[in-house]
């Protein structure tokens, strides 16, 4: 599956790109939005962010991402770092208590707050507080009339708001709110917006459930919760990837799913499955897809197995972690070495799957060469671990029983 955003800019007055604002497409042919639930439009995008890199998204400007009341009142991700994100209120959040505190504390967080489609509606009693929360005001030109337009400039004359022209479609609609008093500009006079894409993981949704369940609980289990996501290739790339975003400045490399538990720390990893929690991509066309799942899960397993019954326990997560990975390319259709480096793994893991020789190779080649039936390139690599192939059958079919329970959701992920 390919996830798509589509990425227009919001330039000064000279012209210059101040940052973008990211919006949702669900494919790369239709380039408007597609009236999907907004819940599910913004988590996508956020989900893109981590898929596509923010390096490739923002290249160092800041992006306006549009919240629902459901993703503004939820706990935000705090990978989304404050300089490099607006918080866009969207038109038809009413400003609730609720509403109110969680823009107080994104503004006490650093967020600047961007109130979408903006129209004035002084009718509801906590109104005015959200004005005094926002940094930018966008107004639709197309649908807001001048005459209304320079009314609400002049009434909050007195209030810190930058504001932001929408829907400028003509040069001359463009030399009118430069005179009126616009800051910033946006919309297809400068650049349709332009769609950029990744390709995807189907993500196991009973596993997503699981962790869910688990991190609600009081005292939540790291060792469940990892071998939760250990199941769940996508859970696993994704969680590698926000731990190689810039924003989290990791220092360590990776050996395991559950040292990158570890480093981010069960609350950031609740925040995170929150976003995930509004997504379905296990989509019925994508069978072909969940059988290389499957074949990553099996790989994974088997390594970690035959490791564990050679007296490597110690490397077993490696091991797995090897194997969970090792089918990237096919699964992305992008070279491997582009995907490798965008995630923070230890150097021997990395080199393993990029098909160097290492101290993980003889047991991965045995895995994959069991896979395409070579028999005696697996007869040679079993003397070698000194491993009798009647127990290497026996954990393969072990691996390969696990993977299947953990698509069909009937396993827990446990080992």
């Amino acid at each position: 599956m390919e996830v798509f955003v589509a990425r227009q800019p919001i330039l000064t007055k000279n012209q210059e790109i101040y940052g973008y604002e990211l919006l949702y497409r669900n494919n790369n042919h239709v380039n408007k939005y597609s009236h999907t639930d907004s819940d599910v439009a913004t988590s996508e995008v956020i989900n893109s962010i981590l898929q596509i890199g923010v390096e490739d998204l923002s290249e160092g400007k800041p992006f306006f991402i549009n919240f629902t009341e459901n993703l503004l009142t939820g706990t935000l991700p705090s990978f989304l770092k404050p300089e490099l994100m607006v918080v866009e209120v969207l038109e038809t959040v009413k400003p609730t208590k609720e509403v109110i505190e969680s823009c107080k504390l994104l503004k006490a967080q650093g967020y600047k707050i961007a109130l979408d489609d903006f129209e004035w509606k002084d009718s509801h009693q906590n109104f005015q507080q959200l004005i005094c929360l926002v940094d930018i005001i966008k107004i639709d030109i197309q649908k807001t009339s001048r005459l209304e337009q320079l009314k609400i400039m002049k009434r909050l004359n007195n209030h810190k708001v930058i504001f932001l022209a929408e829907k400028v479609e003509t040069i001359e609609e463009y030399k009118q709110c430069l005179k009126d008093g616009y800051t910033y500009f946006q919309g297809y006079y400068f650049s349709k917006p332009t769609i950029l894409s990744s390709r995807d993981i189907p993500l196991l949704n009973h596993n997503l459930y699981m962790i869910v369940s688990e991190l609600s609980k009081d005292e939540p289990e790291i060792e469940r919760i990892t071998k939760i996501i250990e199941s769940d290739v996508s859970l696993s790339y994704k969680l590698l990837r926000l731990l190689n975003s810039p924003a989290i400045g990791l220092l360590n490399k990776i050996k395991s799913i559950k040292q990158a538990i570890v480093l981010l720390g069960l609350i950031e990893l609740k925040k995170w499955v929150f976003v995930l929690s509004f997504q379905d991509h296990l989509e019925k066309s994508e069978q072909i897809m969940l059988e290389i799942i499957k074949l990553s899960l099996t790989r994974a397993k088997a390594n970690e197995l035959v490791s564990m019954n050679i007296g490597r326990r110690s490397e077993s997560s490696s091991f797995f972690l090897t194997g969970l990975l090792s089918l990237v390319e096919t699964i992305f259709k992008q070279p491997k070495e582009q995907i490798l480096e965008k995630l923070p793994l230890d150097q021997e893991i990395l080199a393993t799957i990029g098909g160097q020789e290492t101290s993980l190779t003889p047991i991965t080649n045995l895995v994959c060469a069991a896979e395409k039936g070579k028999w005696e390139e697996m007869d040679s690599i079993l003397q070698e671990l000194d491993l009798r192939i009647e127990k290497f059958n026996e954990l393969y079919q072990q691996a390969i029983k696990w993977a299947r329970d953990v698509m069909d959701g009937s396993d827990l992920g446990y080992k």
